[in-house]
């Protein structure tokens, strides 16, 4: 397979390794070749895992109570979620990579894709980019990365899943230079269920269609793929043949619904604390909305009793309150969502989850302006909201928020082995000893 012939382009998967742990363990390198997990919200499930704890067989989503009998026989550490740690540390990996190409994709939180056929000419090779794209991150972030090489953003991520699974690849495989004998026979290996974009249910009809490897999809039609399965199916096939279907998006699309949400760290019953947790989630839904340049035309509240407990009452209610005017702003969300919150709560209920979601979004810089705004008005607003991001993102998340989020907000979930924000606060920085 010629795929040189097919496209000039040259895609470049960059993942970090098991993301969440790798992170913890920069700061903590006492927890190197130590089991560990790390958990969601409120302490609940695995949601990553390490090489360790992965070999033992644990799933992901495994709940850590199911989990304690193997960690005290294993030693099996547990971390609580840091995602402003981990926030931070993508951000950090991104910007080494834009030394090496301004044409990326920031895919995930630990993933990105690079077009790299326009500064090959610098580096002996794709490998030897590779190898040097992984020494930099290392070097400057302390995160281990893998990376895959091929003709299309399919085959990068098969390269790198390669080269997460396969030591002699050394963390970097090239596809797109490898033989086409070699190539074929690494298809032949991995099963179907591992190509980017095929999910369980598509991968079980696949296999009762007698395609079990990424050679055997690589070989069928992509029309006939595309008559059974969907115009998605047949733009992977072409993308397995080299012909690349899927270009990068430099420019994350602005999403069209936000939604900021999360479960109580404890029952809450009160109207007081409830209120703190609304007014706390339609800030940073704000946040959200104004880092998008977007602006919302309407919000919903809802409120949350916990399903799993079915011998308690329950209760779960929402209401979607318009606004006259589209924004931004975060006194005015807050104040909408808050109105929204006393018409759906009810005393005598335990809830276990509340939360606030923009809906009806729009481009904020190509809104039509009414002819009855105060621009003055609006410019203040504007200036206000400004500065309120410019001091979270400067001093830490929230360090400003409004009366109504409150000040102990002992509802926030439970994090009780949550560690430092090593790079975010100015109080929590490693120490070197």
């Amino acid at each position: 397979m010629n795929q040189a012939g097919q496209t000039n382009q040259l895609f470049a998967l960059v993942d970090v390794n098991n993301f969440y742990v790798s992170c913890e363990r920069v700061f903590a390198p006492k927890l190197e070749d130590v089991p560990m997990v790390v958990l969601s919200n409120n302490d609940g499930c695995a949601v990553a895992r390490s090489a360790e704890v992965k070999a033992l067989g644990v799933k992901m989503g495994t709940p850590w109570f199911q989990m304690k009998d193997l960690a005290k026989k294993h030693g099996i550490q547990a971390y609580s979620s840091n995602y402003t740690l981990y926030g931070d540390m993508s951000s950090r990996v991104v910007e080494v990579l834009r030394k090496f190409t301004p044409n990326l994709e920031v895919y995930s939180i630990d993933e990105s894709f690079l077009q790299i056929e326009t500064v090959l000419r610098q580096y002996v090779d794709p490998t030897s980019l590779g190898q040097i794209i992984k020494q930099e991150v290392k070097d400057t972030t302390g995160l281990p990365v893998c990376v895959g090489i091929g003709a299309s953003k399919t085959l990068a991520k098969l390269a790198n899943h390669l080269a997460k699974k396969y030591k002699p690849f050394a963390g970097v495989c090239d596809i797109s230079s490898m033989a086409k004998e070699e190539l074929y026979q690494w298809m032949t290996e991995t099963p179907v269920g591992e190509v980017w974009g095929i999910g369980g249910k598509t991968a079980k009809k696949l296999k009762d269609l007698k395609i079990h490897s990424v050679f055997d999809l690589m070989q069928v039609s992509p029309q006939a793929m595309r008559q059974q399965f969907g115009v998605v199916i047949e733009r992977i096939c072409y993308e397995l043949r080299g012909v690349s279907c899927l270009q990068l998006e430099e420019v994350a699309p602005a999403k069209q619904q936000i939604i900021s949400s999360r479960s109580f760290g404890k029952p809450v019953t009160s109207m007081e604390e409830l209120a703190e947790s609304v007014a706390t989630h339609a800030a940073r839904g704000a946040e959200k909305l104004r880092s998008q340049k977007s602006v919302t035309g309407a919000l919903t509240v809802f409120v949350q009793t916990n399903p799993h407990k079915q011998f308690e009452p329950q209760h779960h209610q929402s209401i979607t309150v318009a606004l006259s005017d589209p924004s931004d702003n975060t006194l005015t969300l807050t104040t909408a969502a808050l109105k929204g919150l006393q018409q759906i709560y009810k005393t005598g209920f335990k809830y276990k989850k509340a939360g606030v979601i923009f809906n009806l979004l729009a481009d904020k810089p190509t809104m039509q302006q009414s002819l009855f705004d105060d621009m003055e008005v609006k410019g203040k607003s504007a200036g206000l909201m400004k500065a309120l991001d410019s001091i979270n993102s400067r001093f830490g998340n929230a360090v400003i928020r409004t009366a109504a989020a409150g000040t102990k907000q002992d509802w926030q979930m439970r994090s009780g082995n949550r560690s430092p924000n090593y790079t975010t606060q100015w109080d929590e920085l490693p120490i070197a000893r």
